[in-house]
């Protein structure tokens, strides 16, 4: 529990610091429990979530919340005077909305009294209601004093005590990280940084070494993974005690348990000394025993202390000593470095741990603490009841948003965290099934209140689906189906928490448990859809209520479908969706797996697909027939097709005007001079506006400001159409063909939804009551070419101009699946990419990808082969057939097995009917060779990816694809969760295998949750952005700080979007000049992203070098040096060294080293961004043109004029080609060549002259001047895309109205600010990759 305070001194350091005077009157109220989870940063469930009406609507409003509902949230803060018994008083500052329990928090964490867990709060001698807020507490005001009580101890408290002390001399130690408990994970931004940069003096120059490492030099091939997790000397926590563990004469008897002993405790300190110690209602003491007697009487002197620190500092000086300095680092550490994330991280890599003796951690293992929770004592949470309560919190105002966000995000991560460490219980073994009986694949578990059950196809469920390849992807839909739901949030329809859970090769569905269904059989409980895939269907006019709202959102089709008895049944779902009322009458809905349409491109059916889709090799059979579209592809299919549906509409208007024109017909057709409008969609009217509007602004972004304007045009015409029974035949006809053009299911209007069941086996539709089955199919076919013909195209297209690279097959698969294509389609991209000579790089990621995935297939197959004594052997031996290409010997020789295998065979029985899971291994994974993994892992591609590899061994793979080992390595073990020895790794040897069975460190598990929202920070962020982009910084600045401080209240103080939301504001900071804060902002950033998302994760790398860049700003130079040095290296394990990323790096490092006078080194940095940049941006951008002028000017800082000639003209070449010759640019550059001439001709001359031995001819000294500071920031800021443009006040005027036309935002109090003269341009989300200046 020490977390919670923690997370509020991260909290504060999260304030914005130009509101410092607002922060000590008032101070957010941050949610203070301990967090348990993780979420993938931009992730893009809320495209659901907020359906753009709602967004327009919080736009519009945000302004005036900002003003008034904000003010609930930021309360008045004020200072009281705490004293503690043995202590001078001291003052605190506090919040009215704060709980009491809160001050606890507080000074358990506190380094002068986090000795204490047991005590109360007095204010004027009553005493605190530890749940109670402070503002309701009588008589607390500014000044107060609160005394601090010690309260005697209970079992429960004594317990308590002993674990926070535990906690504390543990809490420097990195165990918790690398073993993934805990909500621990690492950071090293201080260890690179040698410490906190902004405890460094500004005035102190630094000597500045930067010599960078060779391993990251330019074409170093060698991938050492050590440097991954640098170690810091200073962070070794001193030892304190030698044992400290509870003792062997527990429990007290009887006759000692009435003289209120509570437990005994067994100590060995640093000075050898061995003590008992009894603890008891009033405190700790050390007693008489001895190991071999019980003697519990108080020794003399007894050195009785309330706390168990106390009594140890009285006993041993060395603990007191050691304590003293363990305390002191402690508080050293940033609060980022301390405070829990919300959910789960695993570092791939660990280092030689030493197993310390501790016996509370083993107490902890076996003692039935089933959900130990602190605050429920001794009972297991109902997760059901806290899942569904939460979302049935009211929603109406800000404050009561906040409030049901915060609930819901704090009990989904810890479900989250308990359903994770059920599934793992049940792998290994240690739950018992509820129906024992059965064979091992079709047990069931109940543990904690949730509900376990595996991925295998028991009793032939899905028989005609594919077997166990439906029933392994089964719960990853159900997933993407529970998410949808929720996102759309409606009251009154509640889905159930649902985790997926991989591990050892097992995939584990955990789901709360809806009440009162374990005590009834399935058939009886469902009320709505099918049991057996259609056969008898029921429907349940309530869930067809509630299922129609959520799917007019989620485009789902109400469809009737006949039953057993030809009866015709109307679903507003997929017939496997069923509807249960649980004991509580709430109204769940489970087995979500087909909430999209199918995906028909991957079944087999008998009608034809369209031409351009065969020719791409469609359809393919997939292992499984629940392949499903995403949301997001329907999302992007619909807006695309409204447009059709609008311009082709507008386009027929305009001409019968124009004929009704032409015949004088003076008196204007009433259609359009009402203003009413056809209901253009069945679906929401505003909601596909604003898609449209949406849709508009991103053509505008493609500098398609024409196709903008018919759009825009259009609209208005389309909604003159009024809907009354004026409007005219031909009008109506139009509609008409318009709809029938765009393949919408009714004439009369615009309506694009999608009946899931459509191709679903065995299940009979009514033609008669819903639109023709042919036209849904028709749909859905089109949907599924949609994704072929447009989304894939489109991807490839932006990928061209680098903006946003994905570096590793995670941020691949997001960017894939933020357009709606599914990773099935890998293949077909690769293939693409193949093609494209600039994606190069991405094709590499994206083939290294989808061998990583297969990979993991056959991975997953392998490891529910091998027996748990053999495991680490197994999977050294499979990285060893993957990764090296040396001769193997058999793994099992060498004596694998710890014991004698001549009784092997009984010991394996014996095993085998204990826990099931544990298979009879019959050693058949020993026999797998590089050759036999290399042949079926080139069968999986073409089989799940319809691709043909075209290497058949580890080396001619990392030819013909230029993949590197390490990226390999790091991809395999991030997909299975294993953890490897963190060590060198010679990946190139061909005599001595790369693994052993000691590198094989850890197994973990890799979890699927869906993430919940901060919705309203959101809203405040997004349009924090727009006022940005349209210059006006310092609204949108104040918009986006506030959106922090929702985020904060939310998620408390750790969350991947928090990262980024700091990330911009530093980024704003930066912009509007103040170094010190951008700085103090991205360090935060950088730590936090270390924290949520990876030390070595792309998102990472960025936030890295952004750093660098300020602290460059704020003359931290070999800092910055170390920062670049640490992206670098992490960009070559992540990605290697071909990618845009890296050419920013190099010339980002190039002109630094080039400021402080490092030449040589400067230049092969700036050399390689040249190679790279034109690589992927062509000989002739202006990208290249910089790279060029750069590396000249750095060869005459050489000496070297006539090489920097080639190259300045080479530069002025291009900019005079791209930018003509009157332009600035090009005046510069032709000066330049001009000064490079005269020098050379200089040189030339002097050489001549001591060439004809000319006396006294000598070599002048080359004249140098060294660039200042300012302009090598210059310099970096337009590589880094960051600009600062004169404007006159006329073009800021003319810009702002252009951007108002184009918002349509109505935004009176911006026109008021007048906008800065120096207007920076920055782009959406300013990030490093941004388009130079001048392009």
């Amino acid at each position: 529990m020490a977390q919670e305070r923690k997370q509020r001194d991260a909290d504060s350091e999260n304030q914005p610091k130009d509101t410092k005077q607002q922060a000590d009157e008032m101070k957010e109220n941050v949610i203070k429990t301990e967090q348990n989870g993780h979420a993938d940063p931009d992730s893009k469930e809320t495209k659901v979530a907020n359906d753009v009406e709602e967004k327009e609507k919080d736009e519009s409003e945000s302004e005036g919340k900002t003003k008034d509902e904000v003010i609930f949230i930021q309360d008045v803060g004020f200072s009281v005077k705490i004293v503690c018994p043995g202590m001078e008083p001291f003052d605190i500052q506090v919040s009215s909305m704060e709980l009491v329990q809160e001050i606890h928090q507080l000074l358990m964490d506190r380094e002068d009294t986090c000795h204490r867990t047991c005590f109360s709060l007095q204010l004027d001698g009553n005493t605190l209601d530890n749940f109670a807020e402070l503002k309701n507490v009588e008589g607390l005001k500014e000044g107060s004093t609160i005394k601090v009580v010690e309260e005697p101890y209970t079992m429960r408290e004594a317990r308590i005590h002993v674990r926070h002390v535990r906690d504390l001399l543990k809490s420097l130690d990195p165990a918790d990280a690398y073993n993934g408990v805990e909500c621990n994970s690492l950071s090293f931004l201080n260890t690179i940084t040698q410490g906190d940069i902004l405890e460094k003096k500004k005035m102190r120059a630094e000597s500045v070494d930067c010599t960078p490492p060779e391993y990251i030099m330019p074409d170093s091939k060698e991938r050492p993974l050590s440097a991954l997790q640098p170690i810091n000397k200073e962070q070794k926590a001193p030892q304190c005690v030698k044992v400290l563990t509870t003792s062997a004469w527990n429990p007290p008897p009887g006759n000692r348990k009435i003289h209120g002993d509570l437990m005994y405790l067994y100590v060995v300190t640093l000075e050898e000394k061995h003590y008992h110690i009894s603890a008891c209602s009033r405190g700790f003491y050390i007693n008489q025993s001895s190991d071999e007697d019980f003697n519990p009487k108080p020794s003399s002197p007894s050195h009785l202390c309330h706390s168990l620190i106390e009594l140890l500092s009285q006993v041993s000086p060395m603990f007191k000593r050691h304590f003293g300095v363990l305390q002191k680092k402690r508080n050293q550490r940033h609060p980022f470095e301390r405070v829990a994330t919300p959910y789960q991280l695993y570092a791939w890599t660990a280092p030689t741990m030493e197993h310390t003796v501790d016996a509370i951690r083993a107490e902890d293992t076996f003692s039935s603490k089933l959900g130990y929770e602190e605050h429920i004592p001794g009972q297991t949470r109902d997760w059901n009841e806290e899942l569904q309560t939460t979302r049935e919190l009211p929603r109406k105002t800000l404050p009561e948003r906040l409030l049901r966000e915060r609930a819901i995000f704090k009990v989904h991560s810890d479900f989250v965290a308990a359903a994770t460490r059920g599934a793992m219980a049940v792998i290994d073994g240690n739950v018992m099934a509820i129906n024992p009986g059965e064979e091992a694949k079709m047990q069931m578990f109940i543990w904690n209140n949730i509900f376990f059950s595996l991925g295998f196809d028991v009793r032939d469920h899905y028989k005609e689906l594919g077997g166990d390849a439906a029933a392994f992807v089964a719960p990853r839909n159900d997933l993407q189906g529970v998410r949808v739901y929720s996102a759309v949030d409606l009251p009154g329809l509640y889905t159930l928490g649902t985790v997926v859970i991989d591990y050892r090769g097992y995939r584990v569905t955990a789901q709360s448990i809806i009440p009162g269904i374990l005590e009834r059989e399935q058939e009886q409980s469902v009320v709505y859809g099918s049991i057996d895939f259609g056969k008898t269907v029921l429907s349940h006019p309530k869930y067809l209520e509630l299922l129609n709202k959520a799917g007019q959102q989620l485009r789902i089709l109400p469809h009737h479908v006949k039953n057993d008895k030809d009866e015709s049944i109307e679903l507003c779902s997929s017939v496997e969706c069923k509807g249960i009322i649980g004991n509580d009458g709430r109204h769940y809905i489970l087995d979500l797996l087909r909430t999209f349409p199918p995906d028909v491109n991957f079944l087999k059916l008998d009608e034809d697909l369209n031409k351009e889709v065969k020719l791409l090799g469609f359809p393919i059979e997939h292992k499984h027939k629940l392949c499903c579209l995403r949301q997001e592809l329907i999302d992007a299919f619909a807006d695309s097709r409204y447009m059709m549906f609008i311009k082709y509409a507008a386009f027929h208007l305009q001409q019968l005007n124009q004929r009704k024109n032409n015949e004088g017909n003076n008196n204007k057709s009433k259609a359009l001079t009402e203003n009413g409008e056809t209901k253009p969609e069945s679906v929401d009217n505003k909601d596909a506006k604003n898609e449209v509007n949406a849709e508009a602004q991103k053509d505008a972004k493609d500098e398609k400001a024409t196709k903008q304007i018919e759009a825009d045009e259009a609209k208005k015409i389309v909604e003159s159409i009024t809907d009354n029974s004026e409007v005219e035949e031909s009008t109506k006809n139009i509609v008409k063909t318009a709809s029938m053009a765009v393949g919408s299911l009714k004439d009369t209007e615009f309506d694009i939804r999608f009946n899931p069941d459509v191709y679903s086996p065995g299940i009979r539709h009514c033609d008669d009551v819903d639109p023709p089955l042919a036209k849904q199919r028709q749909l859905v076919k089109e949907a599924a070419e949609f994704l072929l013909t447009v989304q894939i195209p489109t991807f490839i297209r932006d990928c061209l101009d680098h903006s946003s690279a994905p570096m590793d097959g995670a941020t691949l698969s997001e960017t894939l699946h933020n357009r709606g294509i599914n990773i099935r389609y890998l293949g077909k991209v690769c293939n693409l990419l193949s093609k494209v000579k600039q994606l190069e790089y991405l094709h590499s990621i994206a083939v290294n990808e989808i061998i990583m995935r297969s990979v993991k297939h056959l991975f997953t197959t392998f490891l529910q082969g091998a027996e748990m004594m053999n495991l680490s052997v197994a999977i050294a031996h499979f990285l060893n057939c993957l990764l090296y290409s040396g001769a193997l010997a058999n793994p099992l020789q060498g004596s694998v097995d710890e014991f004698q295998s001549k009784n092997n065979k009984k010991r394996n029985k014996r095993k085998g009917r204990n826990n099931p899971l544990q298979c009879v291994d019959s050693n058949e994974w020993a026999m797998m060779t590089q050759k036999s993994l290399w042949i079926s892992l080139k069968q999986e591609l073409k089989a799940y990816f319809d691709y043909d590899l075209t290497s058949h061994d580890i080396e001619s793979t990392l030819e013909v694809y230029t993949l590197q080992k390490a990226s390999m390595l790091r991809s395999f073990c991030l997909k299975t969760g294993v953890q490897i020895l963190l060590r060198d790794y010679n990946f190139e040897s061909k005599n001595k295998q790369i693994f052993y069975e000691e590198d094989i460190v850890n197994i973990f598990p890799i979890v699927k949750h869906i993430n919940p929202r901060a919705t309203d920070a959101f809203n405040f962020y997004t349009t924090g952005q727009n006022k940005i982009q349209a210059g006006y910084l310092k609204d949108g600045y104040e918009l986006i700080n506030e959106a922090l401080n929702l985020l904060n209240n939310v998620y408390g103080a750790m969350h991947p979007e928090i990262s980024q939301c700091l990330r911009m504001i530093a980024r704003l900071n930066y912009i509007m000049g103040d170094h010190a804060e951008a700085m103090a902002y991205q360090q935060k950033a950088v730590l936090m992203s270390e924290r949520v998302n990876g030390i070595d994760h792309p998102y990472t790398i960025t936030e890295y070098l952004h750093l660098a860049l300020y602290c460059f700003a704020n003359s931290q130079v070999s800092t910055a040096l170390k920062l670049l040095y640490r992206a670098r290296y992490l960009a070559l394990i992540v990605a290697g060294e071909n990618h845009p990323e890296v050419a920013l790096l190099d010339s980002n490092i190039s002109l630094i080293l080039h400021a402080v006078g490092e030449y040589e080194l400067s230049l092969r940095f700036l050399e390689k961004a040249l190679a790279l940049n034109i690589k992927y941006f062509g000989a002739k951008s202006l990208k290249v043109a910089v790279s060029y002028h750069l590396v000249a000017r750095t060869q005459s800082c050489m000496g070297n004029f006539r090489t920097a000639l080639i190259n300045e003209k080479e530069a002025y070449a291009i900019y005079k080609q791209q930018l003509g010759d009157s332009h600035e640019k090009t005046k510069e550059s032709s000066e330049c060549l001009k000064h490079l001439t005269h020098q050379a001709v200089v040189l030339q001359k002097k050489m001549n002259e001591i060439y004809t031995g000319k006396n006294g001819a000598s070599l002048p000294p080359i004249q140098i001047q060294p660039p200042s500071m300012g302009s090598v920031l210059d310099m970096l800021n337009v590589i880094n895309g960051i600009l600062f443009v004169q404007i006159s006040q006329e073009d800021i005027e003319n810009f702002k109205k252009e951007f108002e036309k184009q918002q349509n935002e109505e935004t009176p109090e911006s026109d008021a600010t007048a906008a800065p003269t120096t207007l920076p341009i920055t782009p959406a989300i300013p990030t490093p990759q941004e388009v130079a200046a001048a392009e």
